[in-house]
């Protein structure tokens, strides 16, 4: 008996363990499988959430079901299998969710990957270790250990027949290793080139004047300026000569500082700027300079004097009354004569006293 009961106490601390795979709930939850996402709607235990003894234990189970229920709706979907693995292929998501960053583009295809693509080439999985005759070991195929097992390897390399004995064997097998780095080198940036849709010249054909557009030999013209030891700031400018833009300049000129583009702001940014803004056009006042304004002010008044003086001003006028002479206020000044001056006649000039 004491066995028995041994055995039922070690399945029952089992079960304990492993909880069952069917889970109740008042209200199903409302789930979004595309992005792995559960809604729970249902009332929590307020008693056990302000119990600091019972909290974590009952949070914890509260995770653990709900996540059982995400996985149980998983597994009814169509599963495969692929490299020894069980894969599910989920659904489209219908929850929206915001993104501080774009989404990433994928990545262009080399020409390489191209061609295989169209030929039908597949990617073959290799050894990563092989077996070499002269060192008697497993090499790798890459990585560091590869290019020590080289070095270890030529420690004597032979002169050819054709070529001159003096010639260094060692100089010239970094030679060609460099070689071959610049060509990878170059046929990255055609790549980069190419996804960009980028002209670029065929190699051994540079870009001449004939074919160079206006945005390349302003480029050229600002590269060729900015070359001198004041970086062309002693440099004169043709009349209607503009600054070359576009991408990659600030690259070329030496001392050219790139902008860079201001972080995108999180929500918590955004609404102090917004608030912040709101608050300058509501304070703003209009900037008042009151000596400008009196001495406006003054000038004002002047004038209308002056325009005043000018209008009383006394004119005699040719007609008598009884009292006598008549004064004529609103007399004008007579115009001058439209008549044309004699050259032939001499003027004497003004007397002097």
């Amino acid at each position: 008996m004491d066995i028995v009961n041994e055995i039922l106490e070690k399945e029952q601390k089992k079960a304990e363990k492993y909880k069952p795979i069917t889970v109740e709930k008042h209200l199903e939850l409302e789930l979004d499988v595309g992005t792995l996402l559960a809604f729970d709607t249902n009332d929590l235990d307020t008693k056990l959430l302000k119990s600091d003894n019972q909290r974590d234990a009952y949070l914890q189970s509260l995770a653990r079901d709900n996540t059982q229920l995400l996985l149980n709706k998983i597994w009814e979907l169509p599963t495969e299998r692929i490299d020894e693995a069980i894969v599910v292929k989920l659904p489209q998501p219908t929850t929206v969710l915001p993104r501080s960053k774009p989404v990433p583009k994928p990545k262009p295809l080399t020409k390489w990957q191209e061609f295989a693509k169209a030929k039908g080439i597949t990617k073959q999985k290799k050894d990563k270790l092989k077996w070499d005759e002269q060192l008697q070991k497993w090499v790798p195929l890459y990585g560091f250990r590869k290019a020590a097992a080289e070095k270890e390897k030529d420690w004597l390399i032979e002169v050819p027949q054709n070529v001159d004995p003096m010639t260094d064997m060692y100089e010239k097998k970094a030679s060609e290793k460099s070689e071959k780095v610049a060509k990878n080198e170059l046929q990255r940036l055609k790549n980069i080139a190419r996804s960009r849709k980028v002209n670029i010249p065929r190699v051994g054909l540079p870009v001449t004047s004939d074919k160079a557009n206006a945005t390349q030999l302003s480029t050229a013209a600002v590269v060729a300026k900015a070359s001198t030891a004041s970086l062309g700031k002693f440099q004169d400018k043709l009349p209607k000569e503009k600054e070359a833009r576009g991408k990659g300049v600030h690259e070329l000129i030496p001392g050219k500082v790139r902008k860079r583009n201001a972080p995108i702001p999180t929500p918590q940014m955004e609404r102090e700027n917004n608030l912040n803004l709101i608050d300058r056009i509501l304070n703003k006042r209009p900037k008042i300079d009151m000596d400008k304004a009196v001495s406006k002010h003054i000038h004002k008044e002047q004038v209308q004097r002056s325009e005043e003086k000018k209008s009383m001003k006394p004119v005699k006028g040719k007609g008598k009354a009884k009292g006598g002479n008549v004064t004529n206020f609103s007399a004008k000044k007579p115009k001058a004569g439209k008549g044309q001056r004699n050259p032939n006649k001499k003027n004497p000039g003004r007397k002097r006293r």
